[in-house]
């Protein structure tokens, strides 16, 4: 059934003896403030049609866009961002509840299970609407949307690192968990003979003892392809569950190291290995993510986690058309690294400056050094808002937790440019001697 909104909680008597939380609260606070700019009947009539007619009702849509937005502001798991709720009244208050909760507003699950019926394409409705509230607040304009910075970084998977041995035993280690869930009896399922080999391999490996190491890898080797064999006759008609177990399973136990599309883990299958070229860390296992910047302030126009290792020259010509559809302004000039040559040609109104480029006025010299800003902007994205290894599972949760970094990066400005703007009032209010306290003074319009 389609969910209430947080104002429409079930009142009692004991109300009326109950401050209200806007009434204890700092109204300069942030959040406070941030609460009243964000428009939150967009999502109501975004998200309305994906819930059915019948049942009993949903938990309220503002609170579930409001923790997916606290979580990625602050960098915390589902599970620390309900936990840190009931102890917050400013959260409370950004998810729209009236009064002070003295307990859990949902389970964890409901969050996971919330962004599986959004899906990809109505998160990108949380990061139009960041956008939205940081121009109504005048912080993002025509002038500054127009000229932008591009780049791609990747985003890794919360993944073990994917050594031969590791995925040999993690594999036969899930087949044989799989067959004992279905009752098939295994000749043998070589739980301490296989925990032993692969403990022999990281010692001799490590003490650079290469021919055992090979041996007890070669063992691992074995150990998975008897596991595939005795399943496969024990159970002719496997279920889909199980035969794309049994698919990984034998991928893993033919590739070689020269092959294309190996497989990097069991669980995820979509990982890839990627290449930047980075001297500290040759090679992450994750997707491309391309990320698109305003080129002055660094407001995030558009962010998208791209599968297939795409050469980067592909992908802007996508991303400039999302970052133009999420801000409602036309892109003019874009500037990227030498990773993007060859680009322009596909580009029809927006002009492509690259790094290195020479013989240009001294004014777009100094817009194609800012270009270099958009790397920070990827470093936050990473430290501070949850990008740099993603728990959320499948190619969706690749993208959703790409798209929910940069509403956390963006809100997080927001939040920034409110507090910077309280202090100028108190500033103003300390040098013409007003009587008139910062909270009475500090409205949206002012701001």
């Amino acid at each position: 059934m389609k969910p209430m909104s947080p104002e429409r909680e079930r009142k009692t008597q004991g109300d009326l003896f109950r401050s209200r939380l806007d009434q204890i609260l700092n109204r300069a606070h942030p959040l406070f403030v941030l609460s009243k700019e964000i428009d939150w009947a967009v999502f109501e009539e975004q998200f309305g049609g994906l819930y059915s007619e019948n049942g009993r009702p949903g938990v309220p849509t503002r609170v579930m866009v409001g923790l997916h937005y606290l979580k990625h502001m602050f960098d915390v798991s589902d599970e620390s961002v309900v936990e840190r709720f009931v102890e917050n009244p400013y959260w409370q208050y950004f998810c729209g509840f009236e009064y002070f909760q003295h307990k859990f507003p949902i389970d964890p699950s409901s969050m996971t299970r919330w962004r599986h019926r959004i899906g990809s394409e109505g998160m990108k409705q949380l990061l139009t609407e960041t956008i939205e509230t940081a121009k109504r607040r005048g912080e993002i304009n025509r002038r500054q949307a127009s000229k932008v910075n591009v780049d791609t970084t990747v985003q890794e998977k919360a993944i073990a690192y994917p050594t031969d041995q590791r995925l040999y035993h993690k594999a036969r280690v899930s087949l044989v968990r799989a067959a004992q869930q279905r009752g098939i009896r295994l000749r043998q399922n070589y739980v301490r003979v296989g925990k032993r080999a692969l403990a022999k391999h990281g010692r001799y490996a490590h003490a650079n003892q290469w021919k055992r190491a090979r041996v007890q890898s070669r063992r691992l080797k074995t150990y998975l392809g008897r596991v595939i064999r005795d399943i496969e006759r024990k159970c002719v008609k496997p279920d889909e569950q199980l035969q794309k177990l049994l698919g990984v399973s034998k991928a893993i136990h033919g590739q070689k190291r020269e092959d294309k599309n190996k497989v990097y883990s069991v669980h995820a299958t979509e990982v890839e290995c990627i290449s930047k070229g980075k001297a500290h860390k040759r090679y992450e296992f994750g997707c491309k993510t391309s990320v698109v910047s305003t080129s002055r302030d660094n407001w995030i126009l558009d962010i998208e986690a791209l599968h297939g290792n795409p050469y980067d020259g592909h992908t802007l010509k996508r991303a400039l058309a999302n970052a133009e559809s999420n801000s409602g302004y036309k892109v003019s000039h874009a500037f990227c690294d030498k990773g993007y040559k060859g680009a322009g040609k596909e580009l029809e109104q927006v002009e492509l400056y690259l790094s290195g480029t020479r013989h240009l006025s001294r004014a777009f010299r100094r817009w194609l050094k800012r270009r270099a800003a958009i790397e920070p902007v990827i470093g936050h994205l990473k430290s501070e808002h949850r990008m740099a290894r993603n728990h959320l599972a499948g190619v969706q949760g690749d993208r959703i937790n790409a798209i929910l970094a940069a509403c956390g990066f963006n809100l997080r400005k927001l939040y920034r440019a409110i507090a910077r703007c309280f202090f100028v009032l108190l500033a103003l209010i300390r040098c013409l001697g007003l009587r008139k306290r910062p909270t009475e003074l500090l409205e949206p319009s002012i701001c």
